[in-house]
């Protein structure tokens, strides 16, 4: 790779051994992935903030870190583990709480803005078409280069967290023109198209494309089954963009088979003790249509709605809470349904949730039982 007299010295530890080991970081991914530069990014977005994620040996990474780090780029972070709130209803140790609280506020020292979200594109206003920005939450990366006319690769946290610290990227896989243009076109061949649909059919997609995948049969997206998608996508593969409309290269049908064989892989259960609303988190206009589908009604079960702080005092500004709290609706911020420990297996045997990346980490990490149904359904069936 060819770097800058700065960004050689940098790597050489002239300027500290925080930015050091930043740049290696960045300089072996690129080497990795036939990088032949480092470039500015202008926004990085972190995970790697959920203790349950990144357990003692992060935290006092972070620690550490923030002794003497400082992010030299616009910083936000991803969902951690509780609602400071709300965390006093819950049995959350006390261990858990100083920890995280512990990565948050290393995050806070080295100068991230804490938004503890996973739709930082619905929160913050969006840079100009074509920069480069650094995201490691997987359904934000895939929104900002599909949607967003942002460049990021998938990022991992480590790598999120040198761009967040060096301003830099190594130049590579999406972010390159050509590596954006699809070789394989996934039919959309269901009439089905919710919510859930387009959720199993990012699912499918991470599963079988490259870095980029078309998508026919599909001319536009409302914002609840776009991020759907997106997450989906991000849950299951590589997959880090998708266009829509053009068919180009190979092609695969997504069909109702398909979309079957996919909710019998998540689908593990026919009922549930909770509701869970939000992964990825839910913004302003799918807690106004929330809000609208409740009137009249009540939750049968406890329902968990996870939303992202700045989103939630918009929708008490506005008067959306109302409704959602006198049907029973719980609002939580700064956490989400995936990796929190406020659903845990010895309290919740199944969960209900329409968000296929909810339904695998309920799975895979909280060992729960997912019912996966529509929000349509939910409301339907779940509500009096």
């Amino acid at each position: 790779m060819e770097l800058t007299k700065e960004e050689e010295a940098s790597l050489k530890g002239e300027h500290g051994e925080t930015l050091a080991i930043a740049y290696r970081v960045l300089v072996a991914i690129g080497e990795a992935t036939n990088a032949d530069r480092l470039l500015p990014i202008e926004w990085a977005h972190l995970s790697g903030v959920n203790y349950n994620t990144i357990g003692d040996a992060g935290e006092e990474f972070l620690a550490n870190l923030s002794k003497d780090a400082k992010f030299k780029v616009k910083t936000t972070v991803n969902p951690m583990g509780f609602d400071p709130n709300t965390v006093s209803k819950y049995d959350i140790s006390e261990e858990f709480i100083k920890k995280q609280n512990s990565i948050k506020n290393s995050y806070k020292k080295m100068g991230a803005i804490l938004s503890f979200s996973c739709i930082p594109y619905e929160i913050f206003d969006l840079p100009k078409n074509g920069t480069h920005v650094s995201f490691a939450e997987s359904n934000a990366a895939i929104y900002a280069n599909s949607m967003a006319h942002l460049k990021t690769n998938k990022e991992g946290a480590f790598s999120a967290l040198a761009s967040a610290l060096t301003g830099k990227s190594s130049f590579s896989d999406l972010r390159k023109d050509d590596s954006r243009n699809p070789s394989l076109t996934i039919r959309m061949k269901t009439d089905q198209k919710d919510e859930l649909t387009y959720g199993m059919l990012g699912y499918f997609a991470g599963k079988v494309a490259g870095s980029s995948v078309a998508i026919s049969g599909v001319k536009e997206l409302d914002r609840r089954s776009c991020k759907s998608l997106c997450a989906g996508m991000g849950t299951s593969g590589t997959c880090g963009m998708f266009t829509l409309g053009a068919v180009r290269g190979e092609t695969m049908d997504f069909g109702k088979e398909e979309a079957q064989k996919i909710h019998d892989e998540l689908n593990t259960t026919d009922s549930g003790d909770i509701i869970t609303l939000g992964s990825p988190q839910l913004g302003l206009d799918e807690l106004s249509d929330l809000s609208g589908m409740l009137k009249g009604k009540t939750f049968k079960k406890r329902c968990m709605i996870f939303c992202p702080r700045a989103v939630q005092e918009q929708a008490r500004r506005v008067g959306f809470t109302n409704e959602i709290e006198r049907a029973g609706g719980e609002l939580l911020s700064d956490c989400c349904i995936c990796l929190t420990p406020l659903i845990d297996k010895k309290d919740v045997d199944g969960v209900i949730t329409n968000s296929v990346k909810g339904a695998y980490y309920l799975k895979t990490s909280n060992d729960v039982d997912v019912n996966l149904k529509n929000l349509a359904q939910i409301m339907k069936e779940e509500t009096i």
